[in-house]
This record gives structure tokens, C-alpha cells and sequence, in this order.
């Protein structure tokens, strides 16, 4: 299209007076149908954990026997070394890290840095932000981030840790190499409470039959006596409801023991009730795994469908991620266009997450960044969605 075809075909789009998003990874109500028979209340009859406990009172404050063993299968961690928590994981990271300000606060002047690998998670920059941590942003590479880089940056003392998704990232859906697993296991930082946040949150949410496969950070630090670096969480977010669901922790036998030493003085317990209907209701990984079969049922034509609208109109001047799991497309646009492309969009009823937003601080040095999340809206919407956003990527290009 000529820049007049362009400017015409947006005006026409902005008369109709859109209101779509595609703001949020959030599953659609087709996904959260697919869990509904966790109602039932079956699953919680009788109430009673295989321990003998009555999930229904106080007690246990890691988890009943049943749901770490499905996490225990899940993670590839030994049940002794989880502790099940409440709906969100990122209540958990956030929880872990205020734990640890003390600890890292009182070495090396309070300062508290954090290396964190971009294009990232927003909601992990924003917590680090509250905290009033540095962000250090590392590149990230075809097979994760830029460890060479890291190596030499966890030199400075001031480096307390990492936060990262290891598989199928948040926005760009890559998955870490071996190598790069390997890497991180291998760090000497000179902080002494070193700990890299990890955060695997896609662990099964494969769209095709043929998934990626992420080394266990856990077998790998064991080579390296790296054990303790390693704070590992997931949830059943995305896997049942995203708003009650079931979290976990997983991490070194010592760090364990910290994070329960913590918690009896913090809380009485997590819902046993919906740790009981979870277990009784996926029993093993292989029922997590059929139930995630439906799950890329659902939701692979909608990334596949906007993967084809991005190649038809922006092949030759921008790039993008073709993921194979987890819930975005990152998509690089010309420096300095990716703002004006939002904007445009924001303009014509269209809502993104904002450009920047997977930097810290909001921050995209370069302006290219945009994060697409095609979940949630119907395929309809998401269509008309896409094809707005690349007659406005192509606008922002052309005034620039």
C-alpha cells in the first residue's frame, strides 16, 4: 500500500470505533470451560488428604502428599524440595524476594542489582522496580540470554541475582538451550546469596505435539555445587483458572528450609481444598498433559493466525518470533516505530501491552518492541486486531 492507501484503510478502521485487547496473556472463557469440572464436588469428597489430614482445617503448610507428588512429577524435583502455595506464583516470587532484601541490603552498601534478560516479563520488572532493585538488561540471544555477559556481570558484588522464563519466554517464546541452562548453573557470582529467579511458567503449554525441551537447572547446578542459586516456581494458572489455582516452589533442600521457616511464622497454610481437587483430579503428568492437548487445541490457530497476517504484510520489514509454545509473539519493528505503532493502534480502539513494557522501566532502548497476546479475544476480533496492527506498523514505518 501507497502511505495515502495507508492513512485511508486506518481511517475507515478508526470510524468503526473498535474496542479490542490484546493487552494480556489471559486464557479465553472456551479454556477456563475446559476446568469447570473441578466444581464437582467430588473432587473434595471426602475431604481428606491420603496423610489422614482433613484439608478442610489447619495444618501442613507445604503442601498435602498428593499435589507435590503431581508438582514432584511436573518439575522433575524430589516432593522434599517443593512447597505448594496459593493461586499466583508471582505472589511467590515477589514473597521470595522480600525475604531476601534484608540478606542482600546489609552487604556491599545496600546495593541490590538484578540482571534481567530482554525482551522480559513486565510484571517482573515492575516488582524488582517496587523494590527499589537495579535492572541490568542482558540480550537476549537465538538460544537465551547473552551468558557471556552475564558471567562477567556477577563479578560485582552489587549483583544479588537474575529473574528469567526459561521456557517459551515472556514475549518471545524461546526456549533455553541446553548450553545456556548449563551456563547458568555454572555462574561464580561474588555475591554470596546469589539467586536467579526461575520462573517456569509455560512448562507444559506446548501448541504442537512436538515441544521444546528444557534441561533441569536443578540436575545441572548439582555438577557445579550450585544448588542454593536456584529459586524455580510454576502454577496451574494458565493450566486450569488462572484466578484459583495452585503455585509451587521449588529449590535446594537449605532454601527450603528458609522459605518453611519463614512461613510459620507468616501463615497458617495455603487451600489444601484446591490442592486436593487438583491431585484428584489430573492424578499424574499425564493427565497435566492431556489436559493441555485441548488446552493447544484451542488457542494454536490464533497464534497461527496471526504468524500468517504478520508474514502476508510485514515480511521484508520487520521481524518476529514463531514460538511453539507459551502465550506471545515478540514482534521487532524498525527502531523507533514501535511507540507510534501502539499509539496508532490505542488511537483506532485497539489496546496492546504498551510498547517498552517488556524492558524495565518501560524502557526499549531501541523502540521496537511489541508484545502480541492472542488468547484471549475471539478469532474475529483477533484477525481484524492483527491487521489493524500491521496497517499501523506500516504507517509509524512510513511517516518515519
Amino acid at each position: 500500500m501507497t502511505l495515502q492507501q495507508l492513512q485511508s484503510t486506518y481511517e475507515q478502521a478508526k470510524a468503526k470505533k473498535l474496542a479490542l485487547d490484546m493487552s494480556r496473556g489471559k486464557p479465553e472463557s472456551a479454556q477456563l470451560d475446559l476446568s469447570n469440572d473441578l466444581f464437582d464436588p467430588k473432587w473434595v469428597t471426602p475431604p481428606t488428604a491420603e496423610s489422614g489430614l482433613d484439608c478442610r482445617n489447619y495444618g501442613v503448610l507445604d503442601g498435602i502428599p498428593e499435589c507435590k507428588r503431581l508438582f514432584s512429577e511436573l518439575m522433575g524435583v524430589p516432593a522434599e524440595q517443593l512447597i505448594v502455595c496459593g493461586n499466583a506464583s508471582l505472589n511467590v516470587m515477589y514473597d521470595y524476594l522480600t525475604q531476601m532484601m534484608p540478606h542482600w541490603y546489609f552487604q556491599d552498601d545496600g546495593k541490590i542489582k538484578f540482571l534481567c534478560p530482554v525482551p522480559g516479563y513486565d510484571r517482573h520488572f515492575g516488582m524488582l522496580a517496587q523494590l527499589g532493585i537495579e535492572m541490568i538488561n542482558v540480550p537476549m540471544l537465538a538460544d537465551g540470554p547473552d551468558m557471556a555477559m552475564m558471567a562477567e556481570l556477577v563479578k560485582d558484588p552489587a549483583v544479588k541475582g537474575a529473574i528469567c522464563v526459561p521456557k517459551y519466554s515472556n514475549p518471545e517464546g524461546k526456549t533455553f538451550s541446553d548450553n545456556v541452562v548449563r551456563a547458568f548453573a555454572a555462574l561464580q557470582p561474588a555475591c554470596p546469596n546469589f539467586r536467579v529467579i526461575w520462573d517456569n511458567a509455560y512448562l507444559v503449554h506446548d501448541l504442537y505435539d512436538e515441544s521444546d525441551a528444557l534441561l533441569n537447572v536443578h540436575e545441572a547446578a548439582k555438577e557445579f555445587g550450585s544448588e542454593d542459586f536456584f529459586i524455580e516456581v510454576c502454577s496451574f494458572s494458565k493450566i486450569t483458572f488462572p484466578g484459583a489455582s495452585v503455585s509451587c516452589v521449588a529449590a535446594s533442600p537449605a532454601n527450603i528450609a528458609a522459605i518453611k521457616a519463614r512461613m510459620n511464622v507468616q501463615t497458617i497454610g495455603h487451600d489444601k481444598l484446591n490442592q486436593l481437587r487438583h491431585a484428584r483430579y489430573f492424578k499424574d503428568l499425564a493427565g497435566i498433559k492431556a489436559h493441555m492437548r485441548k488446552h493447544a487445541e484451542l488457542i494454536r490457530p490464533k497464534f497461527e493466525a496471526v504468524l500468517d497476517i504478520l508474514a502476508r504484510d510485514l515480511t521484508g520489514i520487520a521481524t518476529w518470533t514463531v514460538p511453539r509454545g507459551g502465550y506471545f509473539i515478540s514482534l521487532d519493528l524498525p527502531e523507533g516505530t514501535a511507540k507510534r505503532t501502539a499509539q496508532l493502534l490505542k488511537e483506532a480502539g485497539v489496546t496492546l501491552t504498551p510498547a517498552g513494557a517488556t524492558f524495565p522501566h518501560g524502557q526499549d532502548p531501541h523502540d521496537r518492541n511489541l508484545r502480541i497476546a492472542p488468547t484471549f479475544p475471539p478469532m474475529e476480533e483477533l484477525i481484524v486486531a492483527t491487521e489493524l496492527l500491521t496497517v499501523c506498523a506500516r504507517l509509524a514505518i512510513a511517516e518515519k
